[in-house]
C-alpha cells in the first residue's frame, strides 16, 4: 500500500512529464507545472529537490512507459524477424503511442536538453543505447538460433535500423506528416528482408 506522500509524488510526475516533454526544461516554468498539478511550488518543492530533479523524474517516467512498450514487440512469439517485424510496424504508429506524452521522448527531451542539462542529455542518451541494446539482442539471438544471417554485428545493424527510425520521427514530427513514418518502416522491412538471409 502506498503513502500520501507516495502517491502526491506519482500524481505529480505523471502530470508534468507530457508538459516537460512538449516544452522542454528551459521552456517549462514552474507556473505551468503549478497550474497542471494545482499545487503550490513550495508543495512541488515538497516532493522535488529542484527543477531539475523533477524533470528528470518525468523523463524517467516517460522513458519507461517507451521501453515498456519496445520489450512487449521484442517479447512477441515467434522468430527474431517476426520480434523485428513487430518492432518496425509499432513505429509505424509511433505517433499516436506518444500524443498523450506529448511527442517521443528521445527526440523531445535529447535534442532540448543538450545544451542546456547534462543530466537530462546523459539520460536520453542512457535510454537511447538501451533501446538500441534490446533490438542488437534480438539480432544476436535469432543468429545464435541460426534463424537469421546478417552482413554486420547484431549491434551494428540494430544501431542503423534504430537511426533510421528516429529520423522519422524527427521528420514526422517537424513536419506534421506521419507518412515520414509509414514510407520509412515499409522501406526498412524490404531492407530487412534484403539483408536479412534466413
Amino acid at each position: 500500500m502506498t503513502t500520501k506522500a507516495e502517491r502526491t509524488t506519482a500524481f505529480i510526475i505523471e502530470t508534468v512529464a507530457p508538459i516537460f516533454n512538449k516544452h522542454g526544461y528551459i521552456g517549462t516554468s514552474m507556473s505551468d507545472l503549478t497550474e497542471a498539478t494545482g499545487l503550490t511550488k513550495g508543495a512541488l518543492y515538497g516532493n522535488f529537490e529542484n527543477k531539475e530533479a523533477l524533470a528528470l523524474s518525468a523523463f524517467e517516467y516517460n522513458s519507461k512507459m517507451l521501453l515498456e512498450a519496445i520489450d512487449d514487440q521484442l517479447n512477441t512469439p515467434g522468430t527474431a524477424l517476426d520480434k523485428i517485424f513487430a518492432l518496425t510496424d509499432f513505429y509505424k504508429r509511433y505517433d499516436e503511442f506518444t500524443t498523450e506524452i506529448g511527442g517521443c521522448p528521445i527526440l523531445n527531451v535529447g535534442v532540448d536538453a543538450k545544451h542546456n542539462n547534462a543530466l537530462l542529455s546523459a539520460a536520453t542518451k542512457e535510454t537511447s543505447k538501451i533501446i538500441e541494446g534490446k533490438i542488437a539482442l534480438v539480432f544476436e539471438n535469432g543468429v545464435n538460433n541460426r534463424e537469421i544471417s546478417i552482413p554486420v554485428t547484431p549491434l551494428q545493424f540494430a544501431k542503423q535500423l534504430y537511426t533510421m527510425l528516429q529520423g522519422a520521427i524527427a521528420m514526422a514530427t517537424i513536419t506534421g506528416d506521419r507518412k515520414y513514418l509509414i514510407n520509412t518502416v515499409a522501406y526498412l522491412n524490404q531492407l530487412i528482408r534484403k539483408e536479412i538471409k534466413k
